[in-house]
Order: C-alpha cells, then sequence, then structure tokens
C-alpha cells in the first residue's frame, strides 16, 4: 500500500500490526521527560495557533505530512498541526503511546491507532468519545467496517482514517482462473509443481499479528467467530478447527514456501517478485511494488477476491487500517476533533491512497475516476471491505493475539482439534489480564 520505496510500504500499510518487536527498556522514562516539553509547547498563550501534536505511524511518502500542512493552512490561524512519527513496528508504536498516555501526557491531541487498539484505549480512559455533530461527520459516508473498528461499547472514540485488506495476487500466465477456495487454490498449486512451473503461495505464516488475521479470516469465512458476542469468552468451536486445518494442509502442501513459518507481508512480496509463487495473499501494495520492480512479471500480476474456505461461500476478510483518536489529556480537545475530521476529509483520504497506497475509508472515493484510474482493483477492494470481518473488540486483544500467534506457529505443527482446545483455554487466560501490557 504505500508508496514511494517499498520499505515505506511495510510500517505505513499493515493494518494490522506486523513486526513484533518490543521496544527498549533504556527509552521507558523518555515520554515522562518529553510530556512535559510537549505540553509546554502546546498551548497558544501567546496569542498565536495552537500547536496541536497528532502521533501517527511513520509515513515516507509525504501525504501526511502534506495533511498536518493543509490543515494548518485552512484553520485560519487557529492551530498548527505537528506530525510527529511514531516507531516503524506496531509494537513500537503501540508502545509509546501506552507510555506516554499512562503519564497523562497533554502533548498528545491526536493519535493514530491500529484498528485493534480502540478498545484497549477507550476502556483505560486514554481517548475522548466523538459525539453529537462531530460523530456525525467522522461517520458520514464512511464504511460500516471501518467505524465498528474505532466503537466500543456502542460508542464512538475514533474517526476511520484508512482502510485496508487483503486480495488474492496471482499470475495469469500459470493460473488461468483464479480459484475460489484454498482447497482449488491449493490443488492447482500442486499441478504447477507437478508441471515443474512457480507455484508457491505466499501467505503470512511467522509468529506474529499477520498469523492471526490469516487465522481470523479463515474462522470468520467458515461462519465462526474468535470471541462471543459480548467478547467475554472464547467462541472458536467447529469453523476454528476447519480455519486450522486448513493452515495446516497448506504448510503440508506442495504451495507451502520453504520460509513460510517466517514470512511476513514484505517477505510475501518479495517472493512474489522473485518468480518462484503463482498466488499471493496480501494487501494492494503489492501491485505499484511489482509494477516498480519487475515490469516483465507484472503484465501477468493479477488480482481476484480471496478465496472462501468453499467456493459457494465469499471469504470474510479480515480489515486493517488507521483510526484517528482525541487524547484524554490535550489542553485543546475542540480543536484536536475539527483538526482530526480535516485530516481525514476526502481530499487528504485522495492524495493518501494516490501518494502513501492506503486505500482510503470513506465509501465514496472508490467510485471516484481520481482513484479508480490508479487503483484498478478499487471495485475489489471496495466489495472485499463491505464484507469484512473485524479482530476480537476487547481490551485485552494485544493478549489474544499472541495467545493465537504462538498457538498456530508454525502452521505445519497444528493439529486442528488439539491446537483449538489449546487456543481455547490461552485466550480464556488472555481475557483475563485485561490487556495494557505496555
Amino acid at each position: 500500500m504505500t508508496r514511494q520505496t517499498v520499505s515505506e510500504v511495510r510500517s505505513a500499510m499493515l493494518s494490522s500490526r506486523t513486526f513484533r518487536t518490543r521496544w527498549p527498556a533504556a527509552v521507558a522514562a523518555l515520554p515522562v521527560f518529553l510530556s512535559a516539553l510537549t505540553g509546554c509547547g502546546s498551548s497558544g498563550s501567546g496569542g498565536g495557533a495552537v500547536a496541536l501534536n497528532w502521533y501517527n505511524f511513520p509515513d515516507d511518502s509525504g501525504a501526511l505530512q502534506q495533511a498536518a500542512d493543509t490543515c494548518s493552512r485552512a484553520s485560519g490561524g487557529r492551530y498548527v498541526i505537528h506530525y510527529n512519527k511514531l516507531p516503524r513496528t506496531a509494537d513500537g508504536q503501540r508502545q509509546q503511546l501506552v507510555r506516554r498516555l499512562a503519564a497523562h501526557d497533554a502533548g498528545v491531541d491526536i493519535m493514530g491507532l491500529d484498528v485493534t487498539w480502540p478498545a484497549e484505549f477507550a476502556e483505560a480512559g486514554w481517548i475522548r468519545e466523538w459525539t453529537g455533530a462531530m460523530k456525525e461527520q467522522a461517520t458520514a459516508d464512511t464504511l460500516d467496517a471501518a467505524v465498528q473498528t474505532a466503537t466500543w461499547k456502542d460508542r464512538l472514540y475514533g474517526a476511520p482514517y484508512n482502510s485496508n485488506t487483503q486480495l488474492l495476487w496471482y499470475r495469469d500466465d500459470l493460473v488461468q482462473n483464479p480459484p475460489k477456495s484454498w482447497a482449488e487454490m491449493l490443488a492447482q498449486a500442486d499441478a504447477l509443481a507437478k508441471a515443474g512451473k512457480p507455484h508457491y503461495v505466499e501467505i503470512q505464516g511467522a509468529q506474529y499479528e499477520g498469523l492471526t488475521v490469516w487465522f481470523n479470516t479463515l474462522v470468520t469465512s467458515a461462519g465462526g467467530a474468535i470471541l462471543t458476542p459480548d467478547a467475554q469468552a472464547p467462541s472458536l468451536g467447529p469453523p476454528a478447527v476447519v480455519a486450522a486445518g486448513i493452515m495446516r494442509d497448506t504448510a503440508h502442501s506442495a504451495a507451502a514456501d520453504p520460509s513460510l513459518s517466517n514470512q511476513m507481508e514484505d517477505q510475501n512480496r518479495l517472493a512474489m517478485e522473485s518468480g518462484t509463487a503463482a498466488f499471493e495473499l496480501n494487501y494492494p501494495f503489492v501491485y505499484p511494488s511489482m509494477k516498480a520492480n519487475q515490469p516483465e512479471l507484472f503484465k501477468h500480476f493479477k488480482w481476484a477476491p480471496y478465496p472462501g474456505v468453499t467456493a459457494d461461500r465469499p471469504a470474510t476478510v479480515t480489515i486493517g487500517g488507521i483510526d484517528l483518536a482525541v487524547g484524554a489529556y490535550s489542553r485543546h480537545p475542540d480543536l484536536a476533533f475539527a483538526a482530526t475530521l480535516c485530516l481525514r476529509d476526502r481530499d487528504n483520504q485522495l492524495t493518501n491512497a494516490l501518494k502513501g497506497g492506503l486505500p482510503p475509508s470513506l465509501r465514496s472515493l472508490y467510485q471516484a475516476a481520481e482513484l479508480t484510474d490508479s487503483y484498478p482493483f478499487a471495485a475489489d477492494v471496495l466489495a472485499a471491505l463491505d464484507t469484512a470481518s473485524v479482530r476480537p473488540r476487547t481490551p485485552a486483544y494485544q493478549n489474544v493475539s499472541i495467545a493465537i500467534s504462538h498457538t498456530l506457529s508454525p502452521p505445519a505443527a497444528i493439529r486442528p482439534e488439539s491446537s483449538v482446545a489449546t487456543l481455547r483455554g490461552q485466550i480464556q487466560d488472555a481475557l483475563g489480564s485485561k490487556g495494557l501490557i505496555p
């Protein structure tokens, strides 16, 4: 999805919280120190524009900085938005925000939250609810699934900034008809392997958030859910066993890349570009990357809906993206809400899609010629988002996700019945911890 270069693609795009690393303990006290500095500079006591601090993923395309500059000018001198880049990894981003907000940092006015974080941050009292006219503007023309990600206990805590979803990418010089189910895809990969042709299916199999996304997509596509509707207990059941079986079968098939258990989104992209794969389940950032890096292969690089668990039931692909939230300790919440609405308005979302590569959360943009000319797959992305599944909404999501990725890694070691039974107990334990892991 993003960008100008491929390394930029990863961090901005992955909705989905990728690359799990730990922020060094040596900087644990840094946010408290910085809080004093940013807090002192946040007011407009001198009569000038109020400084609003916006913390978001590090975008190298320039789209986010352009939005901050555009909205600052449009405010008529009321405020100036300072775009502060968070660490590149999703864990690092969350960790910095958690530490700042736990210290009641008044310098955090606006923040970009991964779509799995609003429940946790809202339950902790770290972000403000959207109400009244502001809520109406934040949800108008916005994709339903995107609004769901920003909602906790029937209250809105974020304004969807961008969305994200995976498609099936394939080579039409190897595959005449894209598969509609996982079984069909694995059979096609097996036939290609026997013919001595590129045949791998590139999918995220490493022990991190991407594995959780894969499992969630399969479970919901089989008609199930990871948690009960009230998010108080694991649901799982037969659909989870089916999902785990597909993951296991993939890992033991000819379709499995030898590096499956270590692969994340960018490794999948590189493998597809190397010419060894026939299929790839990934985000739209792979399209401009293939075009730039492998123009000959790009001629055969096509897309289709994500394969279902069965051919007669479309997949419900896990939604990714970023929700913009207003900090509970901001000294200027009214201006922060107004600035957030500007940052995610039509023009800025269009720029973010074209320049930064991130699919918008505004429905009308998917019919706009400005977008479809550069996004020939826009209709397929919209269709996937309209039927998207949402990852479990719980303050303990961090723990739930870790339980899933640890239990199901490596995919080749999965034993569907026993692995799901183990997972049930681990998720129940994770829910009891209430999240908020620093």
